[in-house]
């Protein structure tokens, strides 16, 4: 977090946010949950972006635990070393934007700012966590999808403009960066989620929690 601050000074306004949606996407991991992230066009860039260093090795090469190398080495004799060697711990996330068959039937067939809602109805437990992106906070199709996951009991993080918008209202934690430009509010989302993504893999594959999220989904049967 210092070093966020320190290359951008102007995101220590979002510093206490920023944590809170730390701590909430770290919850959900230690839940058993995953991540939900939306938004649109630059925004939706970026929730892919959030889900690559996500779902792989981000700042850490993340090795799989013994017992999951275990696991694949006793069902692939010749194989399962190389899949071992070749895997990574993830922290489960999707990106909503990805869907482009469900997204273009539904804005077509029902209705165009109900599409992240439906995805958030479908897919999202309790346990999970919901990233909306919106500069303005106030796109249509990211309010209704927060709404849905509040109505379902999922917690929700914000990413937004000075002002936050209809999202500010809606959700858990609002990380409302201190611009009112478009171009100024996306060139800070990068390094607020690239920060949260370091933090959340350091408590699941730092040093002390090498594999520790497979082995809590063994323990769970997941």
């Amino acid at each position: 977090m210092s070093s966020l601050t320190a290359k951008y000074p102007d995101l220590s306004a979002c510093r206490e946010d920023i944590e809170a949606g730390y701590r909430c996407l770290s919850r959900a991991y230690e839940a058993g949950g995953k991540l939900l992230v939306c938004g649109n066009g630059g925004s939706a860039a970026d929730s892919e972006h959030i889900v690559g260093e996500l779902m792989k090795g981000f700042m850490s090469k993340r090795p799989l635990s013994s017992d999951r190398r275990g696991l694949l080495e006793s069902a692939f004799r010749e194989d399962g070393a190389y899949l071992a060697n070749h895997l990574q711990g993830a922290l489960p996330a999707i990106s909503l934007v990805s869907h482009s068959a469900l997204m273009t039937a539904y804005a077509n067939d029902v209705a165009a700012d109900m599409v992240f809602a439906q995805q958030v109805y479908g897919l999202a437990k309790p346990e999970d966590v919901l990233i909306a992106i919106s500069t303005s906070g106030n796109s249509g199709n990211v309010v209704r999808a927060v709404q849905v996951a509040h109505a379902l009991g999922v917690a929700t993080i914000a990413l937004a403009g000075s002002g936050g918008g209809k999202l500010a209202d809606l959700c858990d934690v609002t990380i409302r960066v201190p611009w009112t430009s478009t171009p100024d509010i996306q060139e800070r989302h990068l390094p607020i989620y690239h920060t949260l993504c370091m933090m959340v893999e350091q408590d699941f594959f730092g040093d002390r929690h090498e594999g520790a999220i497979e082995e809590d989904r063994n323990v769970r049967g997941a």
